[in-house]
């Protein structure tokens, strides 16, 4: 069975509401995504999790990150490292990435780096 390697979903996001009446600030508030039963983008993997049922399927945390851009950094990077567009054996059909580069994330990825190996 082919795998999905491209599932980046954060666990929570920002949602900003309008003020309240007769206020001028913003109402600023964290929620729970639906990385919960979120399988990834490929139709062709949806179509199979829900032909085959999810208890053919596995989900997997290989990192938790303290960033989005840390995040699509290593999403894309383990897409690269397995080569995934270039064999059948996984269900992502594109890599698409934008990454801006700064002190923290490069921070966070030697740390990684060092605890790993």
């Amino acid at each position: 069975m082919a795998k999905n390697i491209s599932a980046k979903k954060l666990a929570r996001f920002k949602v900003t509401k309008k003020p309240l009446k007769g206020r001028k600030n913003k109402r600023r508030s964290t929620k729970e995504s639906d990385w919960r039963t979120y399988w990834g983008s490929s139709d062709k993997l949806n179509e199979d999790v829900a032909t085959l049922g999810e208890d053919k399927f596995t989900r997997e945390i290989i990192y938790y990150c303290e960033s989005k851009g840390e995040l699509s950094y290593l999403e894309a990077k383990e897409q690269f490292d397995r080569s995934v567009l270039e064999t059948d054996e996984y269900y992502n059909g594109i890599i698409n990435v934008r990454v801006g580069g700064s002190n923290i994330l490069r921070q966070r990825l030697l740390e990684q780096r060092k605890n790993s190996g």
